[in-house]
């Protein structure tokens, strides 16, 4: 499919006059316009979404979807969701929205129909879970599993860490969940030091099952078990007793079964998933295997569910009314016409406190490119920095650049109409007084304060100018009844399709990741300089060398 520059497009003509043409003024469009809100608001699946308090008028929009028509973001939508080879450099289709379609429909990609295969690798893992959450599955020495912790590193830990959170109240009473990603020996030792190897069941995942930071980290896993479960007297210290633990107290999700045997774990007990699911969207895949076991098969189907009812409204609705097109082509209007370079993602709930961590891999390395998916340079600015804090906490500490600074900083709210822990502060409700905030803080972006009314409130003259908000940042609220498992795999869709929005008008492959490769590469050569080769040492630029030399010096 060929890809199209955006910048020579008539509707980037067409935006780059609107955009000198514009006057920021929301005071002036909300008056102008009463129906504003109503007619810039969309409903995706449960989420509400409020467009109005953007930088935008109806020439805009409209610039704005011709820009899609435009780049094509309708075939290269139905292409992804038809499985074709949309992830050139890998020459792989990208079909995570399979991963969350019902076992009735169908799917043929290359002459295989995928949907059988996604089901009954989900089947087998609803099955080992509720063998873990009734008891049925129990360690070497009989003890029902209690803590499963999950090594994995980026997708394989950023998503299920952050679903864990955000689903802690459908958590089975009596399971916790712990996760171990950083190859710091530290985020192993702090993870595992209070718990009983006896209750403890480790879930390795890794596709290769070659990942280094994974690999040692399950590698220091087995040994702090085995030594443990030795000094508790619960096995011998035989080869045969450590085989068995190994296999009562680790499972795998990877499609390397030879490595996974040769591990110690029983091939029967990895779950696999498939090349056209990257890492960063693969928290409904087997990766979510941690997932399914805390909350359970029913609430794991609810979570595929929301996931599948986002697919279906970006599949299927006009983008005037598509909530992550038009979110997708907000971005685009703020990185390349404002020159915005980052975008906070601010929930007002705090079970999504690791939703913008979550975010980061998702958006960042899908369109952090310079170069188009044809080979050549981009012809624009590509990707933003995503960042957030939930609720209250970010705004006594970063609201302030938001407010006031000199960047625009395009911003996401997200709230919760009910709250899972309803509370009363005397006769006040604590939920409402949380969700003030959230309405407060978009209107105050929107509409800021003028020096008139800081005048008006007897401000002495010098303090008027400090005192004034200009309002026009731009925000987008999305809210939602309840943080249900459905809602969470819904705002997680809503984000996958925002970000494929993007990639196709810059015109980048959002699915490749190649920009991660070479620190990898470098840490294999470096390693052995560290370990006293002197000739690896030599090879090393000099400050490379320094640093090095360094941490010789100072190595206890």
């Amino acid at each position: 499919m060929t890809i199209v520059d955006p910048t020579i497009t008539s509707a980037w003509a067409r935006l780059s006059e609107l955009k000198a043409a514009y006057v920021p003024d929301l005071r002036g469009a909300f008056a102008a316009d009463p129906d504003r809100a109503t007619r810039y608001s969309r409903t995706c699946a449960d989420l509400h979404v409020d467009l109005s308090k953007n930088l935008i008028d109806d020439d805009i929009l409209a610039a704005l979807l011709d820009l899609a028509e435009q780049v094509g973001l309708a075939e290269r939508r139905d292409a992804m969701f038809a499985g074709d080879r949309i992830n050139v450099t890998e020459n792989r289709s990208v079909l995570h929205t399979a991963l969350r379609r019902p076992a009735s429909d169908t799917l043929v990609v290359d002459g295989t129909d995928v949907v059988p295969q996604v089901h009954e690798v989900l089947d087998k893992i609803y099955a080992f879970a509720d063998r873990v959450r009734s008891g049925d599955w129990v360690g070497v020495t009989g003890k029902r599993i209690e803590t499963v912790v999950n090594i994995g590193i980026g997708g394989s830990d950023l998503g299920p860490v952050m679903v864990y959170e955000a689903l802690k109240p459908y958590v089975q009473s009596g399971l916790t969940c712990r996760f171990i990603s950083n190859i710091d020996p530290t985020d192993l030792a702090e993870k595992v030091g209070d718990l009983d190897p006896e209750t403890t069941l480790f879930i390795i995942a890794s596709k290769t099952f070659t990942t280094l930071e994974t690999l040692t980290n399950a590698r220091m896993a087995r040994d702090w078990l085995w030594r443990k479960l030795i000094e508790q007297g619960a096995i011998e210290d035989s080869e045969d007793a450590r085989t068995g633990a190994v296999a009562k107290h680790f499972v795998a999700v990877s499609t390397a079964l030879d490595k996974v045997e040769a591990f110690g774990i029983d091939p029967a007990n990895a779950f696999g998933f498939w090349d056209w699911v990257g890492g960063r969207y693969s928290v409904d895949s087997a990766v979510g295997t941690v997932l399914a076991v805390a909350i359970g098969k029913d609430n794991f189907a609810e979570l595929l569910g929301g996931f599948h009812a986002v697919d279906n409204h970006f599949a299927d609705e006009p983008f005037e009314s598509n909530v992550p097109a038009l979110m997708g082509l907000l971005n685009v209007w703020y990185v390349n016409f404002f020159k915005a370079k980052s975008h906070a993602v601010l929930p007002y709930a705090q079970y999504l406190h690791r939703f913008a961590a979550y975010l980061q891999q998702l958006t960042m390395e899908s369109n952090g490119k310079g170069v188009r998916a044809d080979g050549a340079p981009v012809t624009t600015e590509t990707g933003e920095v995503f960042w957030g804090e939930p609720g209250t906490n970010g705004q006594h500490a970063f609201y302030q650049l938001i407010h006031q600074g000199t960047q625009l900083i395009p911003c996401d709210f997200i709230a919760m109409a009910n709250t899972a822990h309803p509370t009363k502060d005397g006769d006040a409700d604590v939920h409402e007084l949380f969700l003030a905030n959230f309405f407060a803080q978009t209107k105050a972006l929107a509409f800021g304060k003028t020096a008139e009314e800081v005048r008006a409130e007897g401000v002495a003259e010098e303090l008027v100018s400090a005192k004034v908000f200009s309002g026009n940042r731009p925000t987008t609220s999305i809210m939602a009844p309840l943080l249900t498992p459905s809602v969470v795999g819904q705002l997680i869709a809503l984000y996958e399709h925002i970000t494929f929005t993007q990639g196709i008008v810059w015109g980048i492959d959002s699915f490749d990741q190649w920009g991660v490769e070479l620190g990898k590469q470098l840490a294999m050569q470096i390693a052995p300089a560290i370990s006293q080769d002197d000739d690896a040492l030599a090879a090393q630029d000099p400050s490379t060398r320094g640093l090095i030399e360094y941490y010789r010096s100072q190595r206890r």
